[in-house]
């Protein structure tokens, strides 16, 4: 499963759906996420909790520890994905609305042949399985 920023940052600041999204997460068989899913899960972290990027640095770290997450790269086959995935599915352009990160999300998670675990509606109206 590759699992997108806005469920990492929903399961460390415990939002109202942490549970049901940490058990999805749980039966995955493995967790994949990104370098930019590390960064903006990091960012959010910070603006939502007003806490230091240290802090939410170190707080997406023990997550991408304890869930034994492999990180992949980005490449030039992903960044050609993520322009393709927002060509189909980007802001303005369709119901998904996906933005930069979301269209990376997708490439990554397209070239894994993996569903995403995310918050939101953006990923379910696009054709990557659900997580």
């Amino acid at each position: 499963m590759f699992v997108d920023a806005s469920a990492i940052i929903a399961i460390i600041s415990g939002e109202d759906d942490a549970t049901a999204l940490g058990a999805r997460l749980a039966r995955a068989q493995s967790v994949f996420v990104s370098p930019m899913v590390i960064y903006e899960a990091t960012l959010g972290l910070a603006r939502r909790r007003a806490c230091s990027l240290g802090d939410a640095e170190d707080l997406v770290g023990d997550f991408v520890h304890e869930t034994q997450a492999v990180t992949i790269p980005i490449d030039d086959g992903i960044a050609q994905a993520a322009i393709r995935a927002f060509d189909l599915y980007g802001k303005g352009r369709h119901k998904a609305d996906l933005n930069m990160g979301d269209c990376f999300a997708y490439a990554c998670a397209k070239s894994l042949n993996l569903p995403v675990l995310f918050k939101g509606n953006d990923f379910a109206h696009t054709d990557i399985p659900v997580g």
